[in-house]
């Protein structure tokens, strides 16, 4: 074992947490690792949490390049088609538009619910969360947008929307002539970008941030 331990948490003397296992449900203190290792629970073996090594800067890094490519994805065309001389490019908020238009309502919300807005507000609320702790602060609400930042997590899907596109553009190619445009890779990005953000920080530590920059803030008034 390394002979210099860095523990990159900012906890307090005072403060005390407790997780649960994901699987057996048992309930463990949480206590400060070395970065780069995981705290296991003592029952099953299952990861409680990890200490992910500049874990704040991953997530910030991940989480600006994500909604870079996310206004790329709104603004270029996801795919164009070229069938018989008639020209026609396909964008995701185009195709929100088109399917409301022509009765596909329940399709069109579902794919701006979470493929656009949930994505977006993840993402918004992450970086609301990371920026500040960044400066050892926090900005007002940041406990209730932790609580939005997970609940959105579950629900947002640009994953299953971006292998659907490929499954149909499979079938598209036989009837179009197909050019893949910005939108596309935007959303292949954003996809790993995605991944990337949320998985650059365990929401054990987030916690533990947001608590001891709250402490810190109460204590400095």
């Amino acid at each position: 074992m390394s002979q210099h331990h860095h523990y990159t948490w900012p906890r307090l003397p005072d403060v005390h947490h407790r997780v649960a296992c994901h699987f057996c449900d048992t309930l463990h203190e949480v206590d400060l690792i070395e970065e780069g290792r995981a705290a296991h629970c003592q029952e099953c073996g299952s990861v409680l949490y990890r200490n992910r090594p500049s874990s704040l800067q991953r997530a910030v890094a991940f989480g600006v390049t994500a909604l870079s490519l996310f206004v790329l994805l709104m603004w270029f065309p996801f795919i164009s088609m070229n069938a018989q001389g008639n020209l026609s490019e396909v964008s995701v908020p185009g195709a929100v538009l088109g399917l409301w238009m022509r009765g596909g309502q329940f399709i069109a919300i579902s794919i701006a619910m979470f493929v656009i807005i949930l994505p977006l507000l993840m993402l918004l609320s992450l970086l609301y969360l990371c920026v500040p702790l960044l400066f050892g602060r926090t900005w007002p609400a940041s406990n209730m947008v932790m609580k939005i930042f997970q609940g959105f997590h579950a629900w947002v899907m640009v994953e299953v929307f971006f292998l659907g596109a490929i499954v149909s553009l499979l079938k598209l190619v036989k009837l179009a002539e197909i050019q893949l445009g910005i939108g596309f890779w935007s959303a292949g990005g954003l996809m790993i970008c995605l991944a990337g953000a949320v998985a650059g920080i365990d929401r054990t530590e987030l916690w533990d941030r947001l608590d001891a920059a709250n402490s810190l803030r109460k204590e400095a008034k």
